[in-house]
């Protein structure tokens, strides 16, 4: 993985990244917010507030401790398959005379954005992911001056645990550099990253072995799945997406399953479709760092119906999922009790741990988000009423783009424990029925929060 050089993650204090033009601009006159809801749980990250507008703790309170965790930052596509499939297609269409103007353009654009990402390593860290986990890194420290002064001071230790799956372990890897540079007094106490599957990576481990079984068994899953994405809208929209790079007497060959060696019309249409949501993450590696211009390939409708189908699959699969349920996030249990389990070991002086930081992934951070209700969260669906977007606020852009977090910040003043939530750099509240100190306020007595949460 490339390291930040030391001047690179110093210039990151003032970082906020944001949408790249494509994701921002998308099409003129077209709402931002949908357009970043088309990319899914693909978008990129930026904090969602400046924190210099963060609420003050009230008099007296410091900052004695704060965790994380992280979902890797943006990363490559973890295979070649979409590639491979529409450039097969393309292939045959250009041998053929059968590509449109546009569509000439597509094949080489694509075989180079697949050249890039097969450098950097399918799966890995882009340039873009890079920055966004340094940032946070910064701005953790510059968050929390007076926490990490006392770490420093203390010896307290700051641990680094991530799922051990790579690009969660390149995240957590660089975010320990990052505060490592930024305050060279944290060097020695960031101790060696760990890995913990049961913690990190529980969809895969001994806890989610349930989850699995409804993932791969459960009827009425597959049955509304099945439902939601194969309905005509989808047909029309592949072949709008289709007709932008073939004639339209090759697009009717693809529908009529003459390549379906090679993939049927929504699966072709599927591949741009993702190409073009991965594209911003690998901004920094495209020609002079423009960026890729996929954008010009698929319509700003066309990109939001494949990007709802994309959220209908995380909804049902990781998020909060029928209501009379709770398989898809139950197993996030485990995370939950480890923040917990952080502060009450910091409040009972058994800890010695000053900064706890996880790094994770999508199918981790959706059900934490579900489980804790975070906003956008809060809403499961029946059979009968299914998900979309009119109906519910769920969106993957919002709930895990690539380095979403979750952190909380603890404060006290002798005994009294406080505890203020960020969710993407945001003061967020924590779940109805938790009260905070004060009406408005961000902050919660860590007693009232083991009310809320039912703990013991």
């Amino acid at each position: 993985m490339r390291r930040l050089t030391p001047a690179l993650a110093l210039g990151l204090a003032t970082l906020v990244v944001v949408p790249s033009a494509a994701q921002a601009t998308h099409r003129t006159g077209h709402d931002t917010r949908a357009v970043r809801d088309s990319f899914g749980t693909k978008a990129s990250y930026a904090p969602r507030q400046n924190a210099r507008t963060y609420q003050r703790p009230p008099a007296g309170f410091v900052p004695v401790f704060t965790e994380n965790v992280s979902r890797h930052g943006s990363r490559a596509a973890t295979d070649g398959e979409d590639g491979d499939l529409i450039l097969a297609l393309w292939d045959k269409a250009d041998s053929e005379g059968q590509l449109t103007p546009r569509g000439r353009e597509f094949g080489p654009t694509v075989r180079a954005l697949e050249a890039a990402m097969a450098e950097i390593g399918y799966g890995n860290l882009s340039g873009r992911g890079e920055q966004e986990i340094a940032g946070t890194a910064v701005r953790m420290e510059q968050r929390l001056p007076g926490l990490f002064r006392r770490i420093a001071k203390s010896g307290e230790k700051i641990d680094v645990v991530s799922s051990g799956q790579g690009r969660a372990v390149d995240s957590g890897n660089l975010f320990a550099t990052t505060l490592g540079t930024t305050d060279p007094a944290l060097k020695p106490l960031i101790g060696p990253a760990r890995a913990d599957k049961d913690l990190l990576y529980f969809h895969k481990a001994a806890g989610g072995a349930a989850y699995r079984d409804y993932i791969d068994h459960d009827q009425r899953l597959a049955d509304t799945l099945k439902t939601l994405t194969d309905q005509p809208a989808t047909h029309r929209a592949a072949r709008s997406v289709l007709r932008g790079l073939f004639t339209p007497a090759f697009v009717q060959r693809i529908t009529d399953g003459e390549f379906a060696s090679i993939g049927t019309d929504v699966q072709a249409a599927q591949a741009v479709y993702n190409l073009y949501a991965i594209a911003p993450a690998m901004s920094q590696e495209s020609p002079g760092g423009r960026g890729w211009g996929l954008e010009r390939y698929i319509s700003h409708t066309d990109a939001a119906w494949f990007g709802y189908l994309s959220d209908v699959e995380d909804f049902y699969e990781k998020g909060p999922g029928f209501t009379d349920s709770d398989i898809t996030y139950k197993m996030a249990d485990v995370l939950l009790d480890d923040f917990f389990q952080q502060v009450e070991a910091k409040r009972a002086g058994t800890g010695d741990v000053g900064a706890e930081l996880r790094f994770t992934h999508a199918e981790e951070i959706i059900p934490l988000a579900a489980l804790m209700k975070l906003p956008g969260s809060t809403q499961g669906v029946t059979p009968e009423k299914p998900y979309t977007y009119a109906d519910n606020t769920w969106r993957g852009a919002s709930v895990a783009p690539m380095a979403a977090n979750i952190q909380w910040d603890v404060f006290a003043k002798g005994n009294r424990y406080l505890v203020r939530m960020l969710y993407n750099e945001k003061e967020t509240p924590f779940k109805t029925g938790c009260h905070p100190i004060s009406k408005g306020s961000t902050f919660y007595d860590f007693k009232e929060l083991e009310r809320c949460f039912n703990r013991g």
